[in-house]
């Protein structure tokens, strides 16, 4: 139990002194992270609403594979992005392996489908009778569809924020597709396996500390935007 107090002593003197290993970590995980989620949020949200607002041919089975990707493996996303952008891939020339911009780019695909899916559940979950209602006032097609996405902002939100949470703490793109490089590709979260694997265990608790500050930050600002949106 001694070792486990020493850690966390420890963690908050690294976090303190502002550790340069720390903090490189640090930045690279807020740096892919926030790329990712800008993406996938970009694409995903336009497509959650259409996917949940419209009645088209092939949506049941579209809707299907979509909620099929919510538990599409990690290490499969990072072993199919390798394979694109390694040397031998289609988009080896664009040199992302081993790269942010490369693992952003895993995340975003990882993102992407929760995005879409909780975006489209919480446009379903509309009363149905809204789009007739802005319609019969003299609302156009454009303006029909801003309302019913604004009228599902708190669930959209709740998407971004559960796509952040599997992002900013998933292992298996970042190692795969970043390679780990100390200084350039280290994420939090390959480094907490890499540092508790050494007996580096208070380095691991420390970054540990950062997830879950991030966590806490990422839910108070949802909290302080939803009451300025009401």
């Amino acid at each position: 139990m001694e070792y486990i107090i020493n850690g966390f002593v420890r963690a908050i003197e690294l976090l303190l002194a502002q550790d340069p290993e720390t903090y490189s970590a640090i930045g690279a995980t807020l740096w892919v992270s926030t790329l990712s989620m800008a993406l996938s949020l970009l694409i995903g949200i336009p497509l959650g609403f259409l996917l949940g607002h419209f009645d088209f041919p092939g949506k049941r089975p579209l809707r299907t594979t979509v909620d099929t990707l919510l538990a599409f493996p990690t290490v499969v996303i990072g072993l199919l992005v390798y394979a694109f952008i390694s040397r031998r891939g289609p988009l080896g020339d664009l040199g992302l392996l081993f790269t942010l911009p490369g693992m952003a780019l895993g995340q975003t695909i990882l993102a992407l489908p929760i995005v879409i899916a909780l975006t489209a559940t919480a446009v379903e979950s509309l009363d149905q009778r809204l789009s007739a209602t802005l319609r019969s006032l003299g609302a156009s097609r454009r303006q029909a569809a801003l309302t019913t996405l604004w009228e599902a902002r708190y669930a959209v939100m709740a998407a971004a924020v559960t796509a952040y949470g599997r992002v900013v703490s998933e292992v298996g793109i970042s190692m795969m597709v970043g390679g780990n490089i100390k200084w350039h590709t280290r994420t939090i979260t390959t480094a907490i396996a890499l540092e508790t694997g050494k007996g580096e265990f208070s380095l691991g608790i420390a970054l540990g500390l950062v997830l879950m500050i991030l966590a806490f930050l990422v839910n108070l600002g949802l909290g302080r935007l939803k009451r300025r949106l009401n």
